[in-house]
C-alpha cells in the first residue's frame, strides 16, 4: 500500500502548485488582512486602537452591501450564548495553539533544511533542496 505521506514532502507540494492557484491564494489572504486593517468597514476599532487581539471583525457591512459570506468565527451562531468567561477562555487557548503551531511548522521547515538542526525531528526528517522562505521561487512573474 503507497503511503501518502511519503509521496510528497509539504515543501514540494507548494512548489507543485501553480503560479496562478499561489497568486489566487495570495489575493484572498490579501482581502481578508485588508478588511482586518479596516476593521470591518468600522465595525471593530483597529487593533492597535483598541481591539482584543485575536478578534476578527465581522463582514456584516459586506454581507449586506455586496455579496453573502459567513464570518469567520461561529458563522452560524453557535457559541452566541457562550459566557463571556468562557469566550475569553477559548480565545486565549486559540491563540496560544496558533502559536504552537506556528513554532511547530517552522521546526519541520528547520529540520527539512538543516540536518540535526532539531534533534527530536531527526528520524522523520526528509531533506528539501529548495528554498521554503521564497514561496514564488522561479515563479515571481506577472508575466509567467
Amino acid at each position: 500500500m503507497c503511503d501518502i505521506f511519503h509521496v510528497i514532502r509539504p515543501e514540494a507540494q507548494w512548489d507543485a502548485v501553480p503560479v496562478g492557484a499561489k497568486w489566487q491564494i495570495f489575493a484572498v489572504i490579501s482581502m481578508l488582512e485588508l478588511w482586518d486593517e479596516c476593521g470591518g468597514g468600522g465595525a471593530m476599532p483597529h487593533y492597535m486602537k483598541g481591539r482584543q487581539p485575536g478578534k476578527y471583525p465581522p463582514f456584516t457591512l459586506f454581507r449586506d452591501n455586496v455579496h453573502f459570506v459567513l464570518d469567520l468565527y461561529d458563522p452560524f451562531g453557535f457559541n452566541k450564548n457562550m459566557s463571556a468567561e468562557t469566550k475569553e477562555r477559548r480565545l486565549v487557548s486559540e491563540l496560544n495553539n496558533g502559536r504552537l503551531a506556528m513554532i511547530g511548522i517552522f521546526g519541520f521547515l528547520a529540520a527539512d533544511k538543516v540536518p540535526g538542526s532539531v534533534p527530536a525531528l531527526d528520524s522523520i526528517a526528509i531533506p528539501y533542496a529548495g528554498d521554503s522562505m521564497i514561496p514564488f521561487e522561479g515563479q515571481f512573474s506577472y508575466f509567467s
